[in-house]
This record gives C-alpha cells, sequence and structure tokens, in this order.
C-alpha cells in the first residue's frame, strides 16, 4: 500500500520547516526571541569585540585576564539579547526591508551599547528642559 502523503507534500513540509522559525522557549515560555537573529547579533558582539576593541583588557596578570574574559562573555550575551529583541524595532525604524534582517542583526549586535541608547532616546521622546533650581518647566 502506498504512502498516503505524496513525495511533493513531503518536500513543500520540509521547505516550509526550514523557511520559518520558531521563537525560542525557556520553561515552557516562548522568549520572542529567532535564533537566526540571536546568531547574528552574537556574531556582530564578536567582531566588535576583536576588531573595535569594545571590552580593552587592562593588564597582563592572571586575575585580570579572567576578569576581561568574563566582561567579553557578558558583552557578547548582552549584545545578542539586545540585537535578538531590537532588531525588528530598528529595522521598522528605518524602514528597511526583511532581506535586511540578518545585517541589521549583526549591525545591532556590534553596536549594541549606541544602538540600545538610541532607541531609549528615540521611544522616549525630548529631554525636559531643566530650570537652574533642577526642577522641570
Amino acid at each position: 500500500m502506498p504512502e498516503p502523503t505524496s513525495t511533493a507534500a513531503g518536500v513543500a513540509t520540509i521547505a516550509m520547516g526550514a523557511a520559518s522559525t520558531s521563537a525560542i522557549t525557556a520553561f515552557g515560555v516562548s522568549l520572542g526571541l529567532r535564533a537566526d537573529i540571536l546568531i547574528a547579533g552574537f556574531f556582530g558582539s564578536l567582531v566588535a569585540i576583536i576588531l573595535l576593541n569594545t571590552v580593552p583588557g587592562t593588564s597582563d596578570t592572571w586575575v585580570e585576564l579572567l576578569r576581561t574574559t568574563v566582561r567579553r562573555m557578558f558583552v557578547a550575551f548582552a549584545s545578542s539579547l539586545t540585537a535578538g529583541y531590537l532588531t525588528p524595532l530598528v529595522m521598522l525604524m528605518v524602514q528597511l526591508p526583511e532581506a535586511a534582517l540578518l545585517g541589521g542583526a549583526f549591525a545591532v549586535g556590534g553596536g549594541a551599547q549606541q544602538v540600545l541608547t538610541g532607541v531609549i532616546r528615540r521611544l522616549s521622546g525630548p529631554p525636559a528642559s531643566q530650570n537652574p533650581q533642577g526642577g522641570t518647566q
């Protein structure tokens, strides 16, 4: 007896599964993060750490080398999370096409601190002006 599904339907199912990415879940809760964006942001942060020296070392003692390594690992982790959550928002803000999504995630991961600061400034609006006594006008 032949299989109930045809070869074309099986190929279409595999192709659709490969084309769509699912959100990452932790403890049964969807985090809303896509793995491809996280990986692109992580590689962007590695390039920034290596080429742009965003986390410079201070001295050559074992303690300082260990401290710098831990700081670099946390910067890479935080940059990839920033890229995972902010890349879709940044893409909407600058009106880039969907084809530039992974390149945008790479760029956001590389400049996560500056991108996060810029997005916060843009979303929070202009700063309130202050008078010399310290209060707002």
